[in-house]
């Protein structure tokens, strides 16, 4: 059985995929996985400057 993402099984997410193609359109498609993708980038790098500044802080004590 396919469990990616929060307990969605592969139906799940084909349903998904095909009303987010719906609301935005073939065209729009592109740029909103880029969109997406720029903000995922930036969510880690915040992620990991965050966990090395715990580690680094935890080292000093």
């Amino acid at each position: 059985m396919l469990n990616l993402f929060f307990g969605l099984g592969g139906n799940e997410l084909l349903i998904i995929a095909f009303v987010v193609l719906l609301l935005f359109g073939g065209r729009k498609l592109p740029e909103l996985m880029k969109g997406l993708g720029k903000g995922i980038k930036e969510f880690n790098n915040a992620k990991a400057s965050i966990e090395s500044e715990v580690k680094d802080s935890m080292k000093e004590k």
